[in-house]
């Protein structure tokens, strides 16, 4: 309980400085005259492809990790996908995209579900709101280096016959990543809850950022259609966000202590971590609901897709040098780096859905095309990998 904390059972000040300060470099970053570009004679007759826009969540971020490991050095205990035997290279993982933070990794969702499309297309970059995927034409704002990713879209469009576009956005302009490092020190510091606070600043949030989400659609369908396709030429779904950590009970670290911040990289308190869970994360579904179903579009409901599986739920473990890291009892989630190592990648990749996250999700699409209409929430079944995964009717 935060509540007359004593600093001898809990976590040193430097290390707390060490995951405060990882928690604050999470990424989840910020950002007209209007023209409309003249409508093509007729869609493209190129190869087929799949598409996705949007934020960290869906580029791939934390793609590096196959599950989690309090090891330092080396492999990590197997974890660490960058290393290659004499030193650590991100860019066998993210390509390019490592350089700029954009973070596109090679397991991707878009990747994951390859049989969607004979091309797999991944324009998201970690970090993005709503006005980076955005036409320049209207309002849209560059990130890291590139293009708005609407204005990317209309190349892509031209080139190719765009078969499905599935949206990640939103998070980031409703502070998910204030809402993490808030937390973070109100345990690791101020021994209080986070949830009253970060509950008002989501609400005052939420009008503008589904705002956003509603203008990102229309800007996606105002380029397809400015490339010559139909609104029945494609499929465009919208998917919500999961929950990197569990609930209080489902932690399978003590409060108390330090393990929760220096050993399983989740300091968060039972109430903050049964608040994310259970209201924030399904209010923020909610709301994006609502807006596919405003716009026309399907959507992917994530909220659940984690269960069991987050970062320091008892239903999983860390590898260990006698325990390779594996699909059905690894972590699905990166947990919050900082205070194990500072090395161990980059902090950025901290709460994202790892290797095996990705994995999951990539079926999730897969499942979701096969669906012509309707809107899905996508779960995963206890003791299995990806092939696991399932679609519920919502």
């Amino acid at each position: 309980m935060p509540e007359n904390g004593s600093s001898n059972t809990r976590c040193t000040p430097r290390l707390a400085r060490r995951l405060l300060s990882a928690a604050l470099a999470l990424p989840l970053v910020i950002g007209g005259s209007v023209a409309a570009a003249a409508p093509a004679s007729a869609a493209p007759v190129g190869p087929t492809a799949s598409v996705t826009l949007g934020d960290s969540y869906i580029s791939g971020e934390a793609g590096r990790w196959m599950g989690n490991s309090a090891d330092g050095s080396g492999s990590r205990t197997g974890t660490d996908r960058a290393w290659n035997g004499s030193s650590y290279d991100a860019s066998t993982v993210y390509g390019a995209t490592a350089a700029n933070g954009c973070d596109r990794s090679d397991v991707a969702e878009v990747t994951g579900a390859s049989s969607v499309a004979a091309k797999q297309i991944n324009l998201a970059c970690s970090g993005a709101v709503t006005s980076n995927v955005f036409r320049a034409s209207n309002g849209g704002q560059s990130l890291k280096g590139e293009a708005p990713q609407a204005d990317q879209l209309a190349t892509v469009a031209a080139q190719n016959n765009v078969k499905l576009i599935t949206l990640s956005i939103g998070g980031n302009d409703l502070g998910f990543s204030d809402v993490i490092s808030t937390c973070v020190k109100d345990y690791l510091f101020w021994y209080s809850y986070c949830h009253g606070s970060q509950q008002s600043a989501i609400d005052s949030k939420m009008p503008a950022a589904m705002a956003g989400v509603g203008k990102s659609i229309d800007e996606i369908r105002a380029v397809m259609s400015n490339a010559g396709y139909g609104q029945g030429d494609y499929r465009l779904v919208l998917q919500s966000y999961p929950s990197p950590i569990p609930r209080g009970s489902e932690m399978r670290y003590p409060e108390s202590g330090w393990t929760r911040s220096n050993t399983g990289g989740c300091p968060f308190w039972d109430g903050d971590a049964d608040w994310a869970r259970d209201s924030m994360v399904p209010q923020i579904s909610k709301a994006l609901a609502q807006v596919a179903s405003a716009k026309g579009v399907q959507f992917l409901d994530l909220s659940d897709m984690l269960q069991g599986r987050e970062v320091c739920s008892t239903a999983t473990q860390q590898p260990t040098t006698g325990a390779a890291p594996s699909a059905t009892t690894s972590e699905w989630a990166r947990f919050l780096d900082g205070g194990l190592n500072t090395t161990q990648g980059a902090l950025q990749e901290s709460m994202h859905p790892n290797y095996y996250g990705q994995q999951a999700l990539g079926s999730c699409l897969t499942q979701l095309f096969a669906r012509s209409s309707g809107n899905y929430a996508c779960r995963n079944t206890a003791g299995q990998d990806s092939g696991g995964m399932y679609l519920a009717a919502e």
